[in-house]
């Protein structure tokens, strides 16, 4: 078979992992969009190259409370992503229908939306020039889920919806175009270790702090992606769980990364993530 039709159902990607920060202090992201993505830690990333599995065909295997990520084929009523005022006119309530249709969830609260679109050698001067993250990462420490809660509740419903279960979870597609360049890789749940890879990290913003997790390199996790995810499919990526027993996902590592295999003159990438508190009766 000529080389042209060979289609890799895994490939070689190139990650960039945490390390500890050479001092021992506390690892910091700061959320400087004057600055470079490499002078925004006080520690080195680490490249490791790992096997990307292609899921395709087989994404039914995956899902929130397995693997803590699940690929759905549902077209957008809206489509256009051109304003945050259109968004979340638009956009927000049809994902709010199907978040609840999905997961059984009895509220969702959209609490924010990044559109991404990568442009090489430009900064991000504001949230309009946001990139794609080339780091492997997960989103919420369970400080940070909590805190966010009371973020957006007054504090008398905060203290009641936090007796609940409650999942934080971002919805994440295309826009534009397929997005071919950049894909986002996805960290099984089941092949990380918690206390072992995960590193709470202060993300230190000029007006307060939050905290996400990195993830330190192992060889048992198992990375997923699928290939040329188009506009008419998402993921949905689970950020918190307060259910933590064992029974189900609670988060996923994940990362944008360089797909040796993109089709030559592919489009930049293009996305919007929505994030979402989700809450069970």
């Amino acid at each position: 078979m000529p080389a042209t039709l060979i289609r890799p159902t895994t490939v070689p990607g190139k990650l960039m992992y945490f390390s500890p920060p050479k001092d021992g202090s506390r690892p910091i992201h700061l959320m400087n969009e004057d600055a470079s993505q490499a002078s925004r830690y006080n520690f080195v990333p680490e490249e490791k190259t790992v096997d990307v599995e292609n899921i395709r065909g087989k994404e039914d295997a995956y899902s929130l409370s397995t693997s803590g990520f699940q690929f759905c084929h549902h077209p957008a009523k809206h489509t256009s992503f051109s304003s945050d005022e259109e968004i979340e006119r638009e956009y927000y309530p049809e994902s709010i229908e199907f978040l609840k249709e999905l997961t059984g969830a009895s509220k969702v609260v959209l609490f924010d939306h990044t559109i991404r679109r990568r442009r090489p050698g430009e900064l991000e001067t504001d949230a309009s020039r946001r990139q794609p993250v080339a780091l492997v990462h997960a989103d919420q420490t369970d400080r940070s889920a909590r805190t966010r809660l009371f973020r957006h509740f007054p504090e008398e419903e905060a203290k009641e919806l936090v007796k609940k279960r409650f999942q934080i979870i971002n919805l994440w597609r295309p826009i534009s175009h397929t997005a071919w360049d950049w894909p986002l890789a996805l960290c099984d749940y089941r092949t990380i270790d918690r206390r072992r890879d995960l590193v709470p990290t202060a993300l230190v913003y000029p007006e307060h702090e939050g905290e996400t997790l990195s993830v330190r390199y192992h060889p048992d996790h198992r990375w997923k992606y699928m290939k040329g995810m188009t506009t008419d499919e998402l993921v949905l990526i689970k950020c918190y769980d307060t259910v933590q027993d064992g029974s189900v996902a609670i988060l996923t590592p994940h990362t944008a990364f360089e797909d040796p295999f993109t089709p030559e003159g592919s489009p930049l990438r293009e996305s919007i993530e929505l994030r979402a508190l989700l809450f069970f009766d």
